[in-house]
């Protein structure tokens, strides 16, 4: 996409696990430059299939730190070629993958504030680094790290109710302390850990920059594994490095960067009340709240747009694969006759319950099929067009369930954002209105990590916490309405929902035992 010559602009970047990705979003909120550099195809020196090295034991799973560096210089180098106008670009954000962690070597802040405009950054900051592979998201080597993190603060629910999560193998501290106990020379040779986004917003910085606050941890007290400052949205002015290589201006801003999810909250604008569905390969819930419950699934952050609310994600691991399957066995593969399945069952499904996880689930620990009938009575077999509705029923009575459980309550307000692929049935739309009680819009989330970053630049500029974030993104395009709850349907959905949950319970307490 070209871009047209003196629109004011600001930048949303995205540091992801598979590309750097680039929009510029002008003052009336449009996109009008998009462009990214894909690591594998890109950057091949480096390796990497998917964006990632996965080591020998099959869970160290780690990225080239000076490929995402490279993958800067390249994107910039391939604006500049395209004839950006780099000097109307009046401030710029960002989103990395959360999770990621950056190591600084001793003597790299020198390094980075004096940077030269006739270097690209990869050569200049080759020795920055005192582990050259970072560890990313998709790493599950620490499990001992985690337990002893749970164990310190008096177990897992103790952590999530200090923290907005119990221990993932993936989260940073639990990184760190593997480093520390595994590596303490490169250790102690670091002078500075930043996440992704912190560290993205330091190479434009030309200096360290802090942590996003809905980045870290949603209350202020922490484990005493690692101490971090928290920014809230303005950090400083760009580095002179970009004024003088590519012709930014001096005054240009660099707003906090923040983590992936937390920016997509932000690019699909979000409001109090407001959900978003993902149903793609996994499902993923957004949610925004006011007063978190913490619960041993799902995670808790501060919003990115709201320092006095909060966000929370839950990711269900049976998504559209799940659907797909069903859709195989039940609807002889045609989603026209799963639509058709659905629009002949009644609402409720006479009491027919269904628990659909081929994969083991995340949320919650749950692996296999179970039926119930109206009178709970495990069955082993449903009528083809009954087990379809009893899937989609129990996907998205799950999803309210667990989104409860973290203390999201359906608003007169809420309005449900769908996206992904199975966003575009318009039956399983009604399903996910009607089990809600909420009105279903669909929205282009192809690029909404850097949408969102855009905004929250937007946002830096009028002065961040003081302004409503959605007052400055309010000429933004707006989604459109695909399904209203049905009559009756409250009434119906309210019945079956506590009966879910102790099924829920009932499959969960003979696989795994009581929960904690």
């Amino acid at each position: 996409m070209t871009e047209r010559a003196g629109r004011r602009c600001c930048l949303g970047w995205d540091f992801s696990t598979q590309q750097v990705k680039i929009v510029a979003v002008d003052a009336e909120l449009n996109v009008f430059y998009e462009d990214s550099v894909h690591f594998d195809r890109d950057l091949p020196e480096f390796g990497t299939q998917g964006g990632v090295h996965v080591h020998k034991d099959r869970l160290t799973v780690t990225s080239p730190v000076l490929m995402w560096v490279q993958a800067l210089d390249l994107i910039l180098e391939k604006m500049k070629a395209s004839g950006f106008d780099f000097s109307q670009v009046v401030a710029l954000s960002g989103a990395g993958q959360q999770h990621g962690s950056v190591y600084w070597k001793t003597g790299a802040s020198l390094v980075l504030s004096s940077l030269s405009p006739a270097l690209p950054l990869h050569q200049q900051l080759q020795a920055c680094f005192s582990i050259s592979d970072c560890p990313i998201w998709m790493d599950s080597s620490t499990t001992a790290q985690c337990r002893q993190l749970e164990a310190a603060v008096g177990g897992a629910r103790a952590l999530s109710c200090l923290t907005g999560s119990r221990a993932y193998e993936r989260f940073t501290g639990n990184q760190i302390a593997k480093l520390f106990q595994q590596n303490p020379e490169a250790y102690s040779h670091s002078e500075r850990i930043s996440l992704v986004s912190s560290f993205a917003a330091s190479l434009f910085l030309g200096g360290y920059s802090p942590i996003d606050y809905s980045d870290a941890l949603w209350r202020e007290r922490q484990a005493d594994l690692c101490e971090f400052e928290a920014s809230l949205v303005y950090e400083g002015a760009i580095s002179s490095y970009y004024v003088q290589r590519y012709g930014f201006p001096p005054a240009c801003k660099v707003v906090a960067f923040t983590g992936d999810n937390p920016a997509s909250l932000a690019g699909m604008r979000l409001e109090e009340g407001d959900i978003a569905v993902s149903l793609g390969t996994s499902d993923t819930l957004f949610l925004w709240l006011q007063e978190p419950t913490p619960a041993l699934e799902g995670h808790i952050f501060c919003n990115p747009v709201d320092v006095q609310h909060y966000m929370a994600l839950l990711c269900f691991k049976n998504g559209s694969l799940m659907r797909e399957k069903i859709r195989d066995e039940s609807a002889s593969g045609s989603w026209n006759k799963f639509s058709k399945a659905l629009q002949s069952t009644e609402m409720g499904n006479k009491g027919n319950l269904g628990f659909y996880f081929d994969v083991m689930e995340i949320t919650p620990g749950i692996m296999g099929r179970h039926r119930f009938n109206a009178e709970n009575i495990e069955v082993s077999a449903f009528p083809g067009d009954v087990e379809i509705r009893a899937l989609i029923e129990g996907q998205f009575m799950a999803k309210r369930i667990h989104a409860e459980g973290l203390g999201y309550r359906v608003m007169p307000k809420t309005k449900i954002l769908a996206t992904g692929g199975a966003s575009h049935n318009k039956d399983i739309l009604q399903v996910l209105a009607d089990v809600f009680g909420a009105p279903v819009y669909v929205i282009d989330t192809t690029s909404s990590a850097c949408v969102g970053s855009a905004y929250r630049a937007f946002h830096g500029l009028e002065g961040g916490t003081g302004v409503a974030f959605s007052e400055v993104v309010k000429s933004a395009p707006h989604p459109s309405l695909a399904a209203t709850p049905s009559p009756g349907a409250s009434q119906v959905y309210e019945a079956l929902l506590p009966r879910y949950a102790q099924l829920e319970q009932r499959i969960l307490s003979q696989a795994r035992g009581p929960l904690e």
